[in-house]
């Protein structure tokens, strides 16, 4: 079908971390509500609750510790359509800007460490915190909101000032709405969805650390890059084509490329600034250069 072939085709496109995400996430909902749809009408809900339980993460550590899986299994899997339509949604806007400024492998990796990292927090209060002890064992973690959270608030570290045109309230600076966000999480962390709430938390924690560090030249999801590069090659077809080389004895010439220049961080900051203020279809080509090799090398 050419549905089928749309997907394969979008999801194998190199450099769209963003929609292979977002991909993924859909699958697995449309994949999960069949098999919840028609196992309950069979009579068999018992089977979709078996299922299920092998991708949502348990607060329970003595469960937790035979599907050790589900601390990222649970981040691509959802239940309810408002939940996967609001989250996806998030992820596009901000992910974007991610993608955009500092590429789609440091994207991917800075939604798998805000999954992680929520995934954890949720863990570790649940099981600490007394006032979630009779929580404990009925209660079970799911959605890609902590890694959602994580690429907005890297998106709002990275560019603060980056304006967003909202329904009814006009133009709006991103750290502005991830402050909103992240003070709701918080006070909604004592609510019906504490665990999610606190998910949100953590990714939103390592959503900040990631830009920060980053800055400083570190890059967190380097392991997360390598993991998937790694596995990425165990599946990706060797040529049959053989390529033969011959010596000879002229020297290549040395070609000085301007565009690889070092490039300064103030310079950098101006050219953030003047997309916070005009938009990125404002820069002049140059600009667009400078800031891409900038991105490349983590300068940003």
């Amino acid at each position: 079908m050419n549905v089928f072939n749309d997907l394969k085709n979008s999801f194998s496109q190199s450099g769209n971390g963003l929609n292979q995400i977002i991909i993924i996430n859909v699958v697995v909902f449309v994949t999960l509500k069949i098999f919840q749809v028609f196992l309950t009408l069979s009579g068999n809900a018992d089977i979709y609750m078996l299922i299920s339980q092998q991708l949502f993460l348990p607060s329970a550590l003595q469960e937790y510790i035979y599907k050790p899986w589900t601390l990222i299994t649970y981040a691509f899997s959802h239940e309810d359509f408002f939940h996967i339509i609001f989250n996806m949604i998030f992820m596009y806007w901000f992910g974007m800007i991610i993608t955009e400024f500092i590429g789609s492998k440091r994207f991917i990796s800075l939604y798998v460490l805000g999954a992680l990292a929520g995934g954890i927090m949720y863990l570790i209060l649940y099981n600490t915190v007394p006032y979630f002890a009779s929580k404990v064992s009925t209660s079970v973690l799911l959605g890609a909101s902590g890694g959602v959270y994580a690429v907005v608030i890297g998106a709002a570290t990275l560019l603060p000032d980056y304006t967003f045109y909202l329904l009814f309230l006009g133009p709006v600076r991103i750290k502005f709405i991830a402050l909103f966000y992240v003070f709701l999480s918080f006070a909604q962390s004592i609510g019906p969805n504490a665990g999610g709430n606190l998910a949100h938390l953590g990714g939103a924690l390592i959503g900040f650390v990631f830009v920060w560090q980053l800055r400083k030249g570190n890059d967190l999801g380097k392991p997360i890059t390598w993991i998937l590069t790694s596995v990425g090659s165990i599946f990706k077809p060797k040529s049959n084509i053989k390529i033969t080389y011959r010596h000879t004895n002229f020297e290549k010439p040395t070609v000085k490329n301007p565009s690889n220049e070092d490039i300064s961080q103030a310079e950098i900051d101006t050219i953030l600034d003047k997309i916070s203020k005009y938009g990125y279809e404002k820069l002049t080509k140059e600009e667009k250069q400078k800031l891409f090799k900038a991105s490349q090398s983590a300068n940003i």
